[in-house]
């Protein structure tokens, strides 16, 4: 009787198990030229920008983040994480009147570029949260309407929709956005074609999301249709960080309703 090697042997058990992990390992071991970099469609992104201004909401920055992180570990990722100066970006809303009770729950990340380093990218998350509201963005405003017609993607996080509308990056295009700020947000964009109801939006480059965690279930599907295997590798960080994905757009489980948004687009 012929004995596996071990590695070949785990290979064996995964392919039936985990075909993702077998084809990670696979490449991991330089078994094959189709495991370069290259396999991946000629179109599928490389260089993730976040944006982080001020008072940005935490999941829509790590939500996306993590599962964006997973799909690093099938294939080569570039990571910026952008703000004004190299100091820490906190989520800490600029008005007081946001932070009543004078708390200092507020969490900070390290930027790794300046918006003036102006690293290349392919695609570009801006988050939303209090810093929709901040009535101080111009740097932000600069720096998305200088990067935005190099992008390949432009991607918008619950109230991050607010943000690129008000750089004029959304106009003419189908977008969407947190529910309950419905109101605020689209009056940033009159001529934005506001869509709900709504999970995601997708229109051609331009991808929005509804509130917060629906960021996540857009970054799924974002994988799903932009990268080699993308169904698999969806379902396999789905499965790991135990999240049960919405793969229809539309379904955006009833926030529409709730915050009175009249269906439209």
């Amino acid at each position: 009787m012929m004995l596996l090697p071990v590695a070949s042997s785990v290979l064996l058990v995964l392919s039936f198990i985990n075909p993702v992990a077998a084809e990670t390992m696979h490449c991991a071991r330089g078994a094959s030229n189709s495991c370069d970099n290259t396999n991946t469609t000629s179109s599928s992104p490389v260089r993730y920008g976040f944006l982080l201004p001020r008072a940005f909401s935490v999941l829509d920055v790590f939500g996306p983040l993590e599962i964006l992180q997973g799909l690093s570990r099938q294939t080569h990722l570039e990571l910026a994480l952008l703000s004004r100066t190299l100091d820490p970006a906190t989520t800490e809303p600029v008005s007081p009147a946001m932070n009543r009770f004078n708390s200092s729950f507020f969490p900070t990340v390290m930027p790794t570029h300046t918006y003036a380093d102006n690293p290349p990218l392919d695609v570009l998350v801006i988050p939303g949260g209090a810093a929709a509201r901040n009535p101080d963005l111009g740097p932000e405003i600069e720096y998305i309407q200088k990067v935005f017609p190099r992008l390949q993607y432009l991607i918008t996080i619950c109230t991050g929709a607010g943000i690129a509308a008000q750089a004029g990056v959304l106009d003419g295009h189908r977008a969407t956005t947190n529910k309950a700020a419905w109101k605020t947000i689209t009056a940033m964009g009159p001529n934005v074609k506001w869509v709900s109801p709504a999970r995601w939006v997708e229109d051609g480059r331009v991808w929005t999301s509804s509130g917060v965690t629906a960021g996540m279930d857009l970054a799924f599907e974002f994988i799903r249709q932009k990268y080699d295997n993308g169904t698999a590798i969806a379902e396999f960080v789905a499965g790991g960080i135990e999240h049960v994905m919405i793969t229809d757009w539309r379904d955006d489980e009833g926030f529409g309703a709730k915050f009175n948004v009249t269906p439209q687009n």
